[in-house]
């Protein structure tokens, strides 16, 4: 799995040198007084090479091709997105200590995004574009279920309900799963049983993470008698 961000390079997604082990490995190779052509020729091998998430992905496809997750693309750079496209192409790398190194089974590549910022289409045309949606009532509830098990059904389906409806408001950023969890999980924390005014209002920011979603939803939404009772059935 290579998880991007800003600033992310190709030394990090793909290898660097441990350094302090080869120090470590110099040092006692001149202590036994080691020819200096043995030493180097040992310092730049597999050993001292660290592996990162892409070349990993190119080494174990040498048996069965593996799964590469390489998640939220879209708040990596640019270059970054560039760098990519070229490993993505043809799964070889040439480390100059090394050699080239290429897969023998290309990997399975998932490829996620956020929409942060817009994906290059040269990334989109070697996609299958596949959208993932909020979940239903229904799963939504088996999520919380699972991943909750300690908590009272009757209350996990009116967290549910109440997030199937706030993701219908005109808001700036919809609450996602891991909101519903996060509440879900804090509502337990605070030995809560169902959804009332007071704990709604103490816990939005679990949910909410705009100050404008927040003022827009105790102004507008929180405010009408009839929406409230709405959320809270």
């Amino acid at each position: 799995r290579l998880q991007c961000y800003e600033g992310l390079d190709a030394t990090t997604a793909l290898y660097e040198w441990n350094y302090p082990k080869q120090l470590l490995y110099i040092r006692l190779q001149e202590s036994e007084k080691r020819g200096k052509e043995q030493i180097e020729k040992a310092l730049f091998s597999e050993q001292f090479l660290i592996r990162r998430p892409l070349l990993e992905a190119i080494v174990r496809a040498d048996h069965t091709a593996p799964v590469l997750l390489i998640d939220e693309i879209d708040r990596s750079d640019e270059e970054f997105e560039a760098f990519l496209l070229e490993v993505l192409s043809d799964f070889q790398i040439t480390i100059p200590e090394i050699g080239r190194i290429r897969a023998k089974h290309r990997p399975h590549v998932i490829v996620t995004s956020n929409r942060t910022r817009d994906v290059h289409d040269a990334l989109k045309r070697r996609c299958l574009y596949h959208w993932i949606d909020y979940p239903s009532f229904e799963k939504e509830y088996k999520i919380i279920m699972t991943k909750l098990p300690g908590i009272d059904a009757s209350f996990a389906e009116q967290v549910a309900g109440f997030m199937q409806l706030i993701r219908k408001e005109d808001l700036l950023k919809r609450p996602g799963v891991s909101e519903t969890l996060d509440w879900a999980r804090a509502l337990v924390e605070m030995h809560r049983d169902h959804l009332d005014e007071e704990v709604v209002m103490e816990t939005l920011g679990c949910i909410l993470k705009y100050q404008e979603d927040i003022q827009k939803f105790k102004q507008e939404i929180w405010s009408n008698e009839e929406k409230r009772a709405a959320y809270l059935q």
